[in-house]
């Protein structure tokens, strides 16, 4: 059974830092390519950044520069740190993997930058 769990959100002030963490299980971690969305309100869901399974990333235009995507191939894990943060970066951040040829995502956690 395939689960993605986040954790790491809150408050923060503008300009400040948080680094969320996607724990994952029920596949081999390592194999796969992890990514990280957000979906603020009233908005749609976007891809925020990728990391292949070789380390390879990718980020959106929005936080290229303020956020970085990492993994722990040894504790199934994949990281978004987050600096530099801005109220535009309000939203709920989802973990997403796609073992198996299916899409799964995690619950999310809540990102409020304000002041």
């Amino acid at each position: 059974q395939v689960q993605l769990v986040e954790s790491g959100g809150g408050l923060v002030q503008p300009g400040g830092s948080l680094r969320l963490s996607c724990a994952a299980s029920g596949f081999t971690f390592s194999r796969y390519a992890m990514r990280w969305y957000r979906q603020a309100p009233g908005k749609e869901r976007e891809l925020v950044a990728a990391i292949t399974s070789g380390g390879n990333e990718n980020y959106s235009d929005s936080v290229k520069g303020r956020f970085t995507i990492s993994r722990d191939n040894w504790k199934n894990t994949v990281y978004l740190q987050m600096n530099s943060l801005k109220p535009e970066d309000t939203a709920v951040y989802y973990c997403n993997a796609s073992p198996y040829a299916m899409n799964y995502w995690g619950k999310g956690t809540l990102v409020t930058v304000s002041s």
